[in-house]
């Protein structure tokens, strides 16, 4: 598949001494044995990144860390050990806060690691991995806020690593408290964990969070729901259990002798909303605003309700459309973002099941089972009530793309080479690694075209730090045999992927 990229605007500006997670050979519990929709949707702590002085707001500094503790996924499942963020350790949750941050007003974040010397999860040294150079040094940690757009320094690199206490640090480590200077618009951004070669068994731990900005004098006008009770972050993740609560992962890569332990993709057959299995949530029929974010590390999701209830798409990513789309259902690869609005006063049953039928990997894997084609219930309140949202036929407008304006056109090809067993070993952007020098070097305030060609064989989301993008076009590529001939002989967001080499340095140039 290629895609024409168009980027409208860029940012100015193995020692083994990392000791393992203890080996666990329990049973992986069936799903069918927990049964669905017995929890209730949590609604995440919420942070407030700004202050009030005398009545106007003012930046604020949060001290946000990252603890060992034990979560319930559901009543019927033993407590997990998870990775959690939280202002304190009894007040960190799976996911972590939501942070609210509100436009033009910055945000000082100093970002804690409480984690302890030994991974809860296996993970593989054969890979490009931060490892402390003492033993037991600590699990490196740093936090990336997904879509934000920020100085480099705060960034999240995933070689600006750093340990409990700041005892270890990586090559890219600048400083403890990040800035956000949230001057982008309005939207919602995701947090997580980026370390490298550890972002997909940290998140998978629960390194991840809901991170929105606000513009009340953008927003407020449309009209669409906007407090609390009727604008709700939905993280959706899948994971496995063993029956004593623990997450499962493979402890055998699918290339053991090259990677012991790392595999191309995770799938788990336990549907996870903020926390909860298969939750359950009670709403009035009136209008409600999903910010749904997936969180999963390669699972797609194609949600739509069992009923015909339809979603109306308001925002993609970090931005708001241009204009409300109205669509039957909802694909969504992981990291993606979609902000929708459901009006239940239009179901015609008292409850609806949010339902996904993504095969995985998407778009030619496994089709769906009854686990994971079942995400949630919302259970509809009887009695219709006059209320003032509403849904604009206009939003947010953006300026339009000038192509003549385009400096440069680039080529990106996504390519996963295997073993003589054909089974992936790493996968590269351009043929080249990580370590390798930038090769994507725009200059500040420039715009170019990108032509992103897929080769691998799933669809592959593509995530840019620092900036945004328009896409333009998506065309079926022809005569693939060809390019992967070429790439043989020579920034990924499915994140097992991603920590497999699957990124590249982007550098801005003057």
């Amino acid at each position: 598949m290629v895609g024409k990229l168009l980027m409208i605007w860029l940012v100015l500006l193995v020692n083994n001494n990392f000791a393992w997670g203890e080996e666990k050979y329990g049973v992986v519990i069936n799903p069918s044995k927990l049964e669905m929709f017995v929890d209730e949707l949590p609604d995440m702590p919420r942070i407030k990144a700004f202050d009030f002085v005398d009545g106007f707001p003012v930046p604020n500094s949060l001290r946000v860390g990252m603890f060992h503790k034990k979560w319930n996924f559901h009543r019927d499942l033993p407590p997990t050990q998870v990775f959690a963020y939280g202002t304190s350790k009894e007040h960190a949750t799976v996911p972590g806060p939501t942070i609210e941050a509100l436009h033009g007003i910055s945000t000082h974040i100093k970002w804690t690691n409480h984690l302890p010397s030994k991974h809860i999860l296996p993970w593989d040294p054969t890979i490009p991995t931060a490892i402390p150079h003492t033993r037991n040094g600590g699990i490196p940690t740093v936090v990336h806020l997904h879509g934000g757009i920020d100085e480099p320094e705060s960034d999240g690199n995933s070689m600006s690593w750093f340990t409990s206490d700041f005892k270890e640090r990586g090559p890219s480590w600048t400083k403890k408290t990040y800035r956000y200077h949230n001057a982008q618009h309005p939207g919602t951004l995701w947090y997580h964990d980026h370390a490298m070669g550890l972002t997909r068994v940290n998140l998978l731990a629960g390194l991840i969070g809901a991170y929105v900005i606000r513009d009340p004098h953008v927003e407020l006008p449309l009209g669409l729901p906007y407090d609390r009770e009727f604008d709700r972050p939905l993280v959706v993740f899948d994971r496995s259990f063993y029956t004593d609560g623990s997450i499962f992962m493979n402890l055998t890569g699918n290339n053991p002798s090259i990677h012991p332990q790392w595999q191309p993709e995770y799938f788990g057959d336990t549907i996870v909303v903020n926390g909860k299995a298969w939750p359950r949530m009670t709403v009035r029929r009136r209008k409600y605003r999903f910010r749904i974010i997936n969180a999963s590390n390669a699972r797609f999701f194609k949600f739509f309700f069992d009923n015909g209830l339809g979603f109306v798409l308001v925002g993609s990513d970090s931005a708001y459309n241009e204009k409300p789309v109205k669509m039957n259902d909802l694909l969504l690869a992981p990291s993606e973002i979609a902000d929708v609005v459901v009006d239940f006063s239009k179901s015609k049953s008292d409850s609806v099941i949010l339902s996904n039928d993504a095969a995985y990997p998407y778009p030619s894997g496994d089709p769906v089972n009854e686990a994971n084609s079942k995400v949630m219930k919302f259970i509809i309140k009887a009695g219709h009530e006059l209320e003032t949202s509403r849904i604009p036929r206009k939003l947010v407008k953006y300026p339009s793309a000038d192509l003549s304006s385009a400096s440069v056109t680039r080529y990106i090809s996504l390519y996963e080479y295997t073993s003589d067993t054909d089974e992936p070993t790493h996968l590269y952007i351009n043929g080249k690694s990580y370590e390798s020098p930038a090769t994507e070097t725009p200059k500040v305030g420039s715009t170019e075209i990108w032509n992103v060609i897929n080769l691998t064989e799933d669809n592959h989301p593509l995530h840019i730090h620092l900036g945004l993008f328009v896409a333009l076009d998506q065309t079926e590529l022809v005569d693939v045999d060809e390019f992967k001939e070429c790439m043989s002989k020579t920034n990924d967001a499915i994140l097992d992927h991603e920590d497999n080499a699957m990124m590249r340095p982007l550098k801005f140039t003057y």
